[in-house]
């Protein structure tokens, strides 16, 4: 091995004293505060809803709110806020869609011709596609965008936690015990990457009679809390088997769905 020179730039070694930044800049005309990643260990979770919940939560609160959909071969995000039309373009980068409530989106539904056809791509291929959508998107001025990123520790949360200046990350789960193993392998990968861990979320945690008012939990005991206390973190919620909210989000109405069981994780973001 040669001597080091201490000049980045010309070395190939990953050395301890290396400083080289591999964070992107956004769009030239994107001024964006802060950046919130949304994750799971496992698919099926409900990142996708938890996702939308805390962005119409944001824009309520009066704050300009945003989606990267960066879950690119399982995009529901366009759906939930019932948009349908493609995405436009001018000579300053991609033009994101806006939900009734002011919420920014971008997704790769929204490019496609038509909004059933696959992803059949590579994962590389993927990741890049997620950059640009950081990169090449007209974001304007946004105070908080949340980053709905497809489950496990593959390349596309890779590519975000490198490629983004990620402020802080929520973690989607759910009840069965098997899922805190897969926590924790989200929270071994933030903690591996410098990214703060803001709250848990514990999605499908009960299910509530309508007839006799009694909670039932449906897929096992809930772990959230425990889960939460065991890897210091700050805020949890549980949120409910509901078919209502169920189907205001199949008719695109997710601005409509209550969000008070996510304020202490809005709070947590906001503050």
């Amino acid at each position: 091995m040669s001597e080091c020179t201490h000049d980045c730039s010309s070395c190939s070694q990953n050395c301890s004293e290396r400083k080289e930044s591999l964070i992107e800049a956004p769009n030239k005309n994107s001024k964006i505060k802060k950046v919130i990643g949304i994750v799971s260990g496992k698919g099926g979770v409900g990142k996708s809803l938890v996702t939308s919940l805390l962005a119409s939560a944001t824009a309520k609160a009066g704050k300009k709110a945003a989606i990267l959909d960066a879950d690119l071969t399982g995009p529901s995000i366009p759906k939930a806020f019932g948009i349908h039309e493609r995405a436009t373009a001018d000579d300053d980068g991609l033009i994101p869609a806006e939900s009734l409530g002011g919420i920014k989106v971008m997704s790769l539904n929204l490019l496609l011709e038509n909004e059933s056809d696959p992803i059949v791509w590579r994962g590389p291929v993927i990741a890049g596609t997620v950059k640009q959508f950081w990169t090449e998107v007209n974001w304007g001025e946004v105070d908080y965008m949340y980053v709905d990123m497809p489950p496990g520790t593959g390349d596309v949360p890779l590519t975000v936690f490198q490629s983004l200046p990620v402020d802080g990350i929520i973690i989607v789960t759910s009840p069965q015990e098997l899922v805190t193993m897969i926590v924790e392998k989200a929270v071994k990968m933030a903690r591996l990457m410098n990214i703060p861990i803001l709250g848990l979320v514990e999605n499908m945690s009960y299910f509530t009679c309508p007839d006799c008012g009694k909670e039932h939990s449906v897929f096992g005991e809930s772990h959230v809390e425990e889960t939460a206390k065991a890897f210091d973190i700050p805020a949890f919620a549980r949120l409910p088997i509901d078919p209502s909210l169920a189907k205001l989000v199949d008719a695109g109405h997710v601005e409509q769905v209550p969000t008070a069981k996510l304020n202490d994780l809005v709070n947590a973001i906001l503050d």
